[in-house]
């Protein structure tokens, strides 16, 4: 399969099962959160393909530069990457903007945003740092973005899967979106399923569940659950 195919149906199997932040963590070796990075809003989830912009300086210029030049936004997470930037990047007008008008799936940003209250009444589908009622200017502030850092950062995010839920922000990066992925997400929601089922059915300890995994023993999950459990692991 193309890696386009790959990628939509890792995420309608992330959608459609809400497969964790926590799951895919660990699909991807415990890696992959945006740091710092948290729900506005609680009990929301949101997967898609992202789309990277930027701030730089305490200036929110280049955001309204860059969203108006965007014609590929729509139903993708917004990522809008600080760069030196202490203030609030926007707020309630350019959230809108974002959401309603260039109908992104989510916002994502690891600096702060103002408006909380609107953003909250809302109920945006937003994961940021921090809140502040001090906004950035709406004029070029300073040395522009270097050449260098966009191409990578462009590079690194764009058209990467972002899953947010309230526990914070993971990134499968685009040379993890294959196969091997897709047996790795039926393997992880297939293992938690088992696992609760030990410790919520047969009573077990998490220790003898998780740690020992005493289920591959044999004869205290049906047969059919372990060789398919199996044959997901043979194919990882």
């Amino acid at each position: 399969m193309d890696t386009e195919t790959i990628k939509q149906q890792a995420l309608e199997l992330i959608e459609a099962n809400k497969i964790s932040t926590t799951e895919i963590a660990d699909v991807l070796g415990k890696t992959g959160q945006i740091e710092g990075v948290h729900a506005l809003n609680a009990q929301m989830f949101k997967a898609g393909e992202v789309k990277v912009i930027y701030a730089i300086n305490n200036s929110n210029y280049e955001v309204h530069k860059q969203l108006a030049e965007c014609d590929d936004i729509k139903d993708k997470i917004l990522f809008v990457y600080n760069v030196n930037c202490d203030r609030a990047v926007f707020g309630d007008l350019v959230s809108k903007y974002i959401m309603l008008y260039k109908r992104a799936k989510a916002i994502v940003i690891n600096g702060k945003l103002r408006d909380a209250h609107t953003l909250i009444k809302e109920k945006y589908p937003i994961w940021l740092e921090g809140v502040s009622p001090i906004g950035c200017v709406n004029r070029p502030n300073g040395p522009e973005i270097d050449s260098e850092l966009l191409l990578e950062l462009k590079d690194k995010y764009d058209g990467s899967i972002m899953v947010c839920d309230d526990s914070g922000v993971v990134v499968i990066p685009k040379d993890k979106i294959d196969e091997k992925l897709l047996t790795k997400l039926e393997f992880i929601e297939f293992q938690e399923d088992i696992w609760f089922y030990c410790v919520d059915t047969l009573k077990m300890s998490t220790f003898d569940t998780v740690c020992k995994k005493k289920y591959l023993e044999g004869g205290l999950i049906d047969d059919k659950m372990l060789r398919k459990l199996n044959e997901i692991q043979k194919n990882m």
